[in-house]
């Protein structure tokens, strides 16, 4: 079964499911792509997995940098969850299609766990900019209680409002294809499915990837402007190297998230192609959630420490 269709008022049809076209235009390379995309999954849940082992076992990480780098981990498990068994299930039994509701929860889980990585990276930056700027008021300020109000400020905050850009989304009226030339549920390819003038309805989503997107960025890039201002001042080039390398890791990943979110969802509509927005996609559902515990273990001697004290005890 492709999809469903249903007659409403006036000459529209209300579309009952979705097809992903996702990566049919490649048909002789859907063993390959399933092949990559699976030891991809499987690395991103290993190695976040270990991450946030070693963070728990380890009394030498018990810290609010590590705290937070393993919430982090356990959103990268959470939000690559939300899409690749789906794109592994389409490319294994060719079945393309996905219910209303199941792309409804599709992109809402996607969007709310996108969210919550904004909210994640800007806790940890301003978790960066107390340590190095403020490091005598750093255990007062990042005590234990307010490490856990950060984290769970940002695990919750993106739920009501996602579910308004949710409902939204899906209020607008389909027509015609449902073809998603994508390979998840993700509002750009949705929007260009819906019937008539969509200018109005793009103004909401367009205010809250403002909001939930770019002001967290100019937060973090405030914060490492002040980190970068205090390195500069201190009095050894040792000091200032170790100083820097404590943040290096999650200003790269900060980038590797925040250029292509930004490119997809905040360039305008008539800039779009679905061969870009699936290339763009791919940094952050792939390589942000791979990269992350590799940047964090090899540019991290704690973390490589712990990881040497607990491998040989799993082999």
């Amino acid at each position: 079964m492709i999809y469903k269709e249903q007659r409403a008022e006036g000459n529209f049809s209300s579309v009952m499911g979705f097809v992903l076209l996702g990566f049919s235009d490649l048909p002789n390379l859907q063993g390959f792509l399933f092949g990559i995309f699976f030891l991809i999954y499987t690395f991103v849940i290993i190695g976040n997995g270990l991450i946030i082992i070693i963070t728990r076992i380890e009394s030498a990480l018990e810290t609010p940098m590590y705290f937070f780098l393993a919430n982090f981990s356990s959103l990268e498990i959470c939000y690559v969850s939300v899409t690749v068994p789906k794109i592994l299930a389409n490319l294994w039994t060719q079945d393309r299609s996905i219910s209303l509701v199941g792309c409804a929860a599709q992109m809402y889980f996607f969007l709310m766990l996108g969210v919550t990585e904004c909210f994640f990276l800007t806790v940890m930056a301003y978790d960066r900019y107390v340590a190095i700027c403020n490091p005598l008021q750093y255990p007062l300020v990042m005590n234990q209680k307010k490490c856990i109000q950060l984290a769970v400020g940002s695990w919750i905050s993106g739920i009501p409002v996602q579910i308004g850009q949710t409902y939204h989304v899906f209020s607008l009226p389909f027509c015609g294809s449902n073809q998603i030339s994508h390979f998840f549920c993700d509002i750009p390819p949705l929007i260009k499915l819906a019937c008539g003038d969509t200018s109005l309805n793009e103004i909401p989503v367009y205010i809250v990837d403002v909001l939930f997107g770019m002001i967290p960025c100019l937060l973090i890039l405030y914060s490492y402007i002040k980190i970068i201002s205090t390195i500069l001042k201190l009095p050894s080039t040792t000091s200032q190297f170790k100083a820097f390398s404590t943040c290096s890791s999650h200003l790269i990943v900060v980038v590797l998230f925040f250029g292509p979110v930004i490119i997809t969802y905040l360039r305008p509509k008539s800039n779009h192609s679905s061969g870009s927005d699936k290339m763009f996609s791919l940094f952050y559902i792939f390589v942000t959630p791979l990269l992350n515990p590799i940047i964090y273990s090899l540019r991290n001697k704690d973390v490589i420490a712990a990881l040497k004290k607990l491998l040989p005890q799993k082999i």
